[in-house]
């Protein structure tokens, strides 16, 4: 009777501009096999990583490579910034947020020294998944696209009823 309430379909944008990945293809166990949840990785062509989703932030990791935000209908959202870049303990990073901080999509989370982190070596392909997959229906992710930085719907999700 009240399905007008429910919430389905929400949009997932672009937290930075890049090549949208699934994460089977690549090179960490922890996001490919999916051990963490389900989602999409980016590869990074951008300075900056923005809010894929509207919420509030939950989580800032220390070294400022991971982001955790939960939307309002509780869908939590973990943004880790490449492979082993919290080796850096924080150099190459600067954060917009901390935890309490509400978000719309395509708020700035992190400016990236992109070329900081290349001239060391580092991988920046960006998993971007949704921790808590029990709460999700479906999820719908455009794979192999390039996609613009808060602007490009890179997928939607389905909430369970």
């Amino acid at each position: 009777m009240f399905n007008f309430m429910k919430k389905d379909n929400c949009e997932i944008v672009a937290p930075s501009d890049g090549n949208v990945v699934q994460l089977e293809s690549i090179d960490d166990p922890m996001f490919s096999q999916k051990m963490l949840g389900d989602g999409f990785a980016i590869k990074l062509k951008s300075d900056y990583v923005v809010s894929p989703v509207t919420g509030e932030v939950i989580v800032v990791f220390p070294t400022n490579h991971a982001i955790g935000i939960r939307t309002q209908d509780g869908i939590e959202v973990l943004i880790h910034i490449g492979f082993d870049t919290v080796n850096e303990k924080g150099n190459g990073f600067e954060s917009y947020v901390t935890v309490g901080t509400k978000v719309k999509k395509g708020s700035t989370l992190v400016k990236v020294d992109r070329a900081y982190f290349e001239s060391r070596g580092y991988d920046l392909t960006t998993p971007c998944i949704i921790t808590n997959m029990d709460k999700i229906q479906s999820l719908d992710i455009n794979f192999d696209i390039d996609a613009v930085c808060g602007k490009t719907v890179i997928g939607k999700y389905t909430l369970k009823v």
